[in-house]
């Protein structure tokens, strides 16, 4: 079978399948690129298998990283016939190498065998034919190969039906799926995050297999599983993925304050929601009002993430504040603090980011509430002025998770609640167009305090200059150096300072 997408015929794949041939060795385009390229989806990661003629190896120490050269040799003879501007970069202790050149990345490696021990997931890695190489690979759909050689260009060689998988939309692993997660335990990880990116269903025999073997998953390194759930956090539909590491077992090991989430206590024939379902529908609502934003489409998706994050997160805190009284039913008072206070703790367990996105996320969490209140409660100019101030240039994201955490079944309530949501964002485009709040400061420092008053450093200045910043969001004076001026007189004429 051969390919006729025109996508096989890249300039760049044309040339490295002319220098195989100069060299007198075979070469493929394999795995996700193949895959893509099938599913006329995007893919900018070009790996190149080369099997090369009997050689010798470049072994290292103990021999685990034995790899042929032919992959190295092959990028060589590609980056000096794409001339200036391209970049190689070669691992000769790995037997690979990557050429570079404006968007265009091609991974070279040569047809490899593996074997693993038991206590790791870091094979031994020896020379190997493109069968072993195909063989050694974590699933059908990114098992095939592509030939590039003149007299078989664009044939394709698919030994496990990869094809056929990828038209029945499910995953599946090339040889017995409880070698390949024993193995390698990471792809049990891997097969959950390609079915939520693709939409696809694991193979029951795959599905079962992560279940016998999701204890292996204590070998891998969180910094391997946070990049796996940030792949599934981006996916079109996020709940997916993490409704797989539910079922099949993961779910509690790699993450057990999200696993906490679920189930439904009754007390009196009164139940609360599922907290863990409420939170995946939220996180998808995320994910859905951000692609039909278009100015949010248009950001980086690093900020995408995190809002997500975000949103998986909000109601972290409500398993240890839950309590039942009899008046009001179930109550989970101050959750969003508790939340707060709970995600450094999890962004260092879970090998997150330790910096300004951590506090985003922290921030979001914390202050999910304050628009829910604010719509539920009448909308005051002085509550919506201290929210815009606090949230500062993560409002919108803000009042976008507000919008998604909206879930109920309850058609009046649903309608009332986005009707008050829209009263809010009217209120807030209002105040901050007339009183420029999002992000202020006091429009007197203490510096000019103190020599209003002759004062040095002292308790005395912050109070004067909260006191200013108060009167401002309540709207008793507006943003405006002068009437702070005046009103700090005021203030510190009744404190005896003048």
């Amino acid at each position: 079978m051969y390919v006729t997408d025109k996508k096989i015929h890249l300039p760049v794949l044309e040339l490295v399948g002319r220098e195989a041939d100069k060299l007198g060795i075979e070469c493929y385009v394999v795995g996700g690129w193949v895959r893509d390229l099938i599913l006329h989806r995007e893919s900018k990661d070009i790996d190149v298998v080369v099997v090369g003629k009997p050689s010798s190896f470049l072994d290292t120490k103990d021999g685990e990283a034995a790899a042929p050269r032919w992959g190295i040799l092959l990028a060589e003879a590609v980056a000096k016939q794409l001339g200036k501007g391209a970049h190689l970069s070669v691992f000769r202790t790995y037997g690979t190498a990557q050429v570079k050149k404006g968007d265009t990345e091609v991974e070279f490696v040569g047809a490899r065998r593996e074997s693993y021990r038991h206590d790791s997931r870091n094979p031994i890695v020896e020379d190997g034919t493109l069968e072993e190489d195909q063989n050694r690979r974590d699933f059908t759909i990114n098992a095939m190969a592509i030939c590039l050689n003149h007299d078989r260009y664009g044939e394709l060689l698919d030994p496990f039906d990869g094809m056929g998988d990828l038209d029945r939309c499910i995953i599946r692993t090339p040889l017995d799926p409880d070698i390949t997660f024993s193995d390698d335990p990471l792809r049990m990880m891997r097969a959950i995050r390609f079915a939520t990116q693709l939409g696809f269903n694991l193979y029951p025999e795959t599905f079962d297999a992560i279940v016998r073997n999701k204890e292996r998953i204590n070998i891998i390194t969180r910094e391997r599983i946070a990049d796996e759930l940030n792949k599934i956090m981006l996916s079109r539909r996020p709940s997916d993925g993490w409704l797989l590491l539910d079922k099949t077992g993961l779910l509690p090991l790699i993450f057990p304050e999200l696993s906490a989430l679920k189930g439904v206590e009754t007390v009196n024939g009164r139940a609360h929601k599922d907290i863990f379902y409420h939170t995946l529908k939220v996180l998808d609502n995320v994910a859905e009002m951000q692609r039909s934003n278009e100015e949010i489409v248009n950001d980086k998706m690093d900020k995408w993430l995190w809002l997500r994050w975000a949103a998986l997160l909000h109601d972290i805190g409500k398993p240890r504040t839950k309590k039942y009284e009899p008046r009001v039913g179930w109550t989970f008072y101050n959750h969003n603090y508790v939340g707060a206070k709970m995600i450094p703790k999890i962004f260092k367990a879970m090998k997150l980011p330790l910096n300004e996105k951590m506090d985003y996320v922290q921030k979001m969490v914390d202050l999910h509430m304050r628009p829910i209140n604010l719509i539920e409660e009448t909308v005051t100019d002085s509550a919506v002025r201290r929210l815009l101030f606090e949230a500062g240039d993560d409002i919108d994201d803000l009042m976008l998770l507000c919008n998604a955490d909206i879930t109920s079944r309850n058609e009046m309530k649903v309608k009332r609640f986005h009707d008050n949501y829209e009263l809010v964002v009217r209120k807030m485009v209002e105040l901050e167009e007339r009183d420029r709040i999002r992000n202020f400061q006091p429009p007197v420092m203490g510096e000019e305090i103190m020599k209003m008053f002759n004062l040095e450093p002292c308790a005395m200045v912050g109070t004067l200059k909260q006191a200013v910043k108060d009167a401002i969001l309540d709207g008793i004076i507006p943003n405006d150096h002068d009437a702070a001026v005046v009103y700090i007189h005021q203030v510190a004429k009744q404190l005896g300072v003048e």
